[in-house]
C-alpha cells in the first residue's frame, strides 16, 4: 500500500470527522468530490457537494454531533483509490459504512467520490 495514498486518505478522513465534530457542514462537504454520490440509508441518495452540504447541516442542525469510527479499514482499490469501510457512533446514532470510496487527487489531497453508509439505531 503507498505510503503516501494512505497518508492522505486518513488526512481527509479525519478532516470530515473534525468538520462534523466541530459543526462545519462546508468542510465536511468539501471531503468529497465535486459530483460526488453519497447514499445515506434510510435518507436517500445526495449528488454533488452541495446537495450532500445540505445533508451534514440538517444533521447538524438536529443535535447530532461527536461522531467516531470503530475498527476503520482501509483497503487499496489501485493506485489512486482506496476502500474504508467501518462502524460508527455518534451521540444520537449509529451504524456502518458500507462504502467510502476515496481517490487521490491531482493536488496530493483525497476527496470522497462515494459514500455508501447506514444508520442503524
Amino acid at each position: 500500500m503507498s505510503t503516501t495514498l494512505l497518508n492522505a486518505v486518513k488526512l481527509a478522513s479525519e478532516t470530515w470527522k473534525s468538520g462534523f465534530n466541530s459543526q462545519d457542514a462546508k468542510q465536511c462537504a468539501g471531503q468529497y468530490e465535486a459530483n460526488a454520490t453519497m447514499n445515506a440509508r434510510p435518507f436517500g441518495e445526495f449528488v454533488g457537494r452541495d446537495a450532500i452540504e445540505g445533508f451534514w447541516q440538517n444533521l447538524i442542525n438536529e443535535g447530532f454531533n461527536s461522531v467516531e469510527y470503530i475498527e476503520p479499514n482501509f483497503s487499496v482499490v489501485d493506485e489512486k483509490t482506496v476502500l474504508l469501510t467501518s462502524s460508527w457512533k455518534m451521540n444520537k446514532a449509529h451504524g456502518v459504512i458500507h462504502k467510502e470510496l476515496w481517490v487521490l487527487q491531482q493536488d496530493g489531497s483525497a476527496k470522497l467520490a462515494g459514500d455508501d453508509f447506514e444508520v442503524l439505531g
